[in-house]
C-alpha cells in the first residue's frame, strides 16, 4: 500500500492536514500509527467496529489522493 512507504511523521502530517474531523483524525492515528485493531478502536471511541472500518477506509482513500 502507498501509505506503507511513508514515514510516521509524513502520515501524521497528512492526517492533520486533510482529515477535518478531530474524532476521525484520532481514529486514523490510532489505527495507522499505533496499529490498534478495529475491535479495540470501537471500544475506545464507543462506535461499532463497522463504523470504525468505514472511517478508516474513507480516511485512507482521502490521504492517498493527497500523496
Amino acid at each position: 500500500m502507498i501509505l506503507d512507504d511513508l514515514s510516521r511523521t509524513q502520515i501524521e502530517h497528512l492526517i492533520d492536514e486533510y482529515i477535518k474531523s478531530e474524532r476521525d483524525r484520532a481514529i486514523l492515528k490510532r489505527r495507522l500509527l499505533d496499529g490498534v485493531i478495529y475491535d479495540d478502536l470501537a471500544y475506545e471511541f464507543d462506535l461499532s467496529e463497522r463504523h470504525i472500518k468505514r472511517i478508516v477506509y474513507a480516511g485512507k482513500e482521502k490521504l492517498i489522493k493527497h500523496i
